[in-house]
C-alpha cells in the first residue's frame, strides 16, 4: 500500500527569521492508493518520543519570541534550523496533534512510541511534568489502538531515581502504564527501558519487578541502554542512541561515521538479547552555546539523507536476520527519534521534509505497521 503525504495548508500564518513560514494549525493528510495487502512488518519497530515540545518556555517573561513557545524551543533553532519545525508547529500540546501523528506513524511502519519519561520526588511534579504530555495525550487518543506505547525512563542527571525507596514508588506510579492492554510486551512482559543502567541497581529493580507481580503481571522485561548486568536485574540491552564526540567541541562528520558506531555496538546473547537502535540524526547545534540550551559544542552529522537512512534500517533488519539468537523473538527496533528536533535525529514530517520522506524510506524497508 503507497501512501502519498499531501499538505494542506492552513490560511493562517506568520513570518519567521529568515521570511520563514510558521505553519499555524498546518496537517498531513493521507491519502491511501490501494495496491493490494500490505505486507507484513519484517520488525515491530519503536521510536522515541520526546517531548520537549509542551509547557511554558522559562524565557516567556523576558523574550518576546519566548512568549508561546514550548519548554525546550531556542532561539537559534527558530534563526537556523526553522526547517526543523514539524508540520503542526513547535507545540504538541493538543490532541488533534497526538492523533494526527499517531496515524502517520502508523501508516508507515512504526508499531509503538517509547515515551521518555521523568522522575520526581512527588506525584504532584511528575504528573505536572510537561514533557509527560505527549504520553497523556497518546492514552486519551481515539486512535490509540492503531499503536503500541512504552516508557523510556530518563534517569540522567537531574532526574536520578536513586535509592530502593524512590525505585518502588517510581514502580508504582508505572503500574498503570504497565498493565495498559497497549504496552508492548517482551516474552509477555511489559518493557521498560532505562537510560542510565547506573542508576538501576539490583534492589531497585527487584522493586520494581515485585510491584509488577504484585499487580498481577508475570514480571517486567528491563532493557539497558549501554551496559546492563543481567545479574542486577537487566534481561534485555539497547541504546537511546550512540554519539561519538558528544562534547569534543564542534566539528563536522559524516552520517556514515554514526552508522558505523552503531553497526559495531549490535550484540546480545540468548540470556540477554539486544534491541537493535538506528539513529535517524545528530545534530545539536540548536542547543549549544547561549542562544540554545548552554550545552557544550559537540560533533555533528548534517549529511544525513532518507536512502541513508533507510539503508541503516536495513541494516539492522540484516543483523536480526543474521542473528536471531542475540535479539527478541519480536523483533524489536528502535528509531531515534521520532521528535528530537534540537538533537537532529527525527522522522517526523518538518518544514524541511514536508513530504514525509525519512518516513517513506522506514516504510519502504519495514513495511506498514497497520
Amino acid at each position: 500500500m503507497k501512501v502519498q503525504l499531501l499538505l494542506r495548508w492552513d490560511r493562517r500564518f506568520v513570518l519567521a527569521g529568515l521570511a520563514a513560514l510558521v505553519l499555524s494549525g498546518s496537517w498531513v493528510a493521507l491519502k491511501r492508493v490501494d495496491a493490494g495487502p500490505a505486507p507484513s512488518p519484517r520488525a515491530m519497530v519503536g521510536a522515541y518520543y520526546f517531548d520537549g515540545w509542551a509547557g511554558r518556555h522559562r524565557l516567556a517573561e523576558t523574550e518576546v519570541w519566548a512568549q508561546k513557545a514550548p519548554t525546550h524551543l531556542s532561539r537559534r533553532m527558530l534563526d537556523e534550523f526553522p526547517e526543523r519545525e514539524p508540520l503542526w508547529g513547535w507545540r504538541d500540546d493538543r490532541l488533534e496533534v497526538m492523533e494526527r501523528q499517531i496515524d502517520l506513524a502508523a501508516e508507515h511502519g512504526i508499531a509503538f512510541f517509547a515515551f521518555c519519561w521523568y522522575w520526581h520526588p512527588t506525584p504532584e511534579a511528575i504528573r505536572d511534568d510537561p514533557k509527560h504530555t505527549g504520553l497523556n495525550l497518546f492514552l486519551q487518543a481515539r486512535n490509540a489502538d492503531r499503536m503500541k506505547f512504552c516508557l523510556l525512563v530518563a534517569n540522567h542527571a537531574g532526574f536520578l531515581i536513586g535509592g530502593a525507596e524512590n525505585w518502588k514508588r517510581a514502580a508504582e506510579t508505572w503500574m498503570p502504564y504497565l498493565t495498559d492492554k497497549r504496552h508492548v510486551t517482551v516474552d509477555g512482559k511489559p518493557l521498560v527501558i532505562l537510560f542510565n543502567p547506573a542508576d538501576g541497581h539490583g534492589e531497585g529493580l527487584a522493586a520494581l519487578q515485585a510491584a509488577a507481580r504484585k499487580a498481577g503481571l508475570p514480571g517486567v522485561a528491563v532493557a539497558a541502554c549501554g551496559r546492563g548486568d543481567s545479574k542486577q536485574g537487566y534481561t534485555h540491552r539497547t541504546h537511546y542512541n550512540i554519539v561519538p564526540g558528544y562534547a569534543d567541541g564542534s566539528q563536522e562528520r559524516s552520517y556514515a561515521e554514526l552508522v558505523a558506531a552503531h553497526q559495531k555496538a549490535w550484540s546480545g546473547s540468548p540470556q540477554q538479547p539486544y534491541i537493535p537502535e538506528v539513529t535517524a540524526g545528530w545534530d545539536k547545534r540548536p542547543w549549544e552555546g547561549p542562544l540554545g540550551l548552554n550545552q557544550k559544542p559537540g560533533w555533528y552529522f548534517p549529511d544525513r539523507t532518507p536512502a541513508a537512512f533507510g539503508q541503516f534500517v536495513q541494516s539492522a533488519l540484516d543483523w536480526m536476520d543474521q542473528h536471531p539468537d542475540q535479539t527478541t523473538k519480536e523483533r524489536l527496533l528502535l528509531i531515534y527519534a521520532w521528535n528530537e528536533f534540537g538533537e537532529g535525529g527525527y522522522i517526523a514530517p518538518t518544514r524541511g521534509d514536508p513530504q514525509g520522506q525519512y518516513l517513506q524510506a522506514l516504510q519502504s524497508v519495514v513495511g506498514t505497521a497497520k
